[in-house]
């Protein structure tokens, strides 16, 4: 196994121009940068010392609409997560063009609060690459711990679309639509650049609707990461320290956009999901589920 230590940060914009080469045409059969599928390599990205930066916190805070608290929002921790995910992405020896991959699900692991002020490491790995009807599917896994604990986890999984196994098992699609309620939220046109400024993800799909038509989008959409923020906020008074949210992403929100947010409180877990007000079309259905 290969585990490599980042020390700072990586720049957000330099990975993105790296991200950006392998679906360059012509660029993208240059050696180093050509992608042609294949096995995950066995790669580990490792960032020890984080200081969260409570102003930081705070900015993501008012985009995703958490309140106001002594700890990081249940999802946040993504953030410190991404960077290492885009690093491995974007590295010569991984198979797959990060842009392009479509982020199917989501489940998140919470042990317990993160305090502002702890500090904290990351860790980010690739796993279980499989087949799927439409190409190929892999995963991204996070830790982060403190102080040695592991307190938070995550699994991000994405499908590289393509020449795919139509014997191969559906993903997930275990999770059932949420009927709407009374709540309904209008999303800005500049919300993918508003999540972009504090997340880092500056995928061009999210940003203008020129960007997004240059990769086949009829206009900007929103982070799926940022609609499930949101919704987590949404249930924020509802969800336990520790607890698990799985989300599965389905129809892009096309911003500007209005959504409709449905939850149904169970025994010992919050179902919930976005859909489209217009037919019910589902953006993203999950539940949130104590430990």
């Amino acid at each position: 196994m290969t585990t490599k230590v980042v020390q700072d940060n990586p720049s957000g914009a330099a990975t993105m121009l790296k991200a950006a080469l392998p679906v360059l045409p012509g660029v993208n059969l240059l050696p180093g940068i050509a992608k042609k599928g294949g096995d995950l390599p066995d790669l580990t990205l490792v960032r020890e010392g984080i200081a969260v930066d409570p102003a930081h916190v705070a900015a993501y805070a008012r985009v995703c609409e958490f309140p106001t608290r002594q700890h990081l929002p249940l999802t946040y921790p993504h953030l410190l997560s991404f960077p290492l995910q885009m690093a491995i992405m974007t590295d010569a020896s991984f198979p797959y063009p990060a842009i392009g991959s479509v982020h199917l699900a989501n489940t998140i692991t919470q042990h317990r609060q993160i305090r502002l002020g702890e500090t904290l490491g990351v860790t980010v790995r690739p796993a279980n690459r499989h087949q799927h009807a439409k190409g190929t599917v892999f995963d991204l896994v996070t830790e982060v711990r403190a102080d040695g604990e592991t307190v938070w986890e995550s699994t991000s999984q994405y499908l590289r679309v393509g020449r795919g196994d139509p014997e191969a098992p559906a993903e997930r699609d275990r999770l059932e639509i949420v009927p709407p309620g009374p709540i309904t939220w209008r999303l800005p046109a500049d919300l993918g650049r508003r999540y972009a400024a504090v997340s880092g993800d500056h995928n061009p799909i999210h940003l203008y609707g020129l960007t997004a038509k240059a990769f086949g989008f009829k206009q900007q959409i929103a982070h799926g990461m940022c609609t499930l923020a949101r919704s987590v906020a949404a249930l924020d008074n509802r969800l336990p320290e520790a607890a698990t949210v799985v989300a599965e992403f389905k129809k892009p929100v096309f911003l500007p956009a209005k959504v409709a947010f449905g939850s149904r409180i169970g025994h010992d877990d919050v179902e919930f999901s976005l859909t489209r007000p217009k037919d019910g079309a589902p953006h993203l259905v999950g539940r949130a589920s104590a430990l």
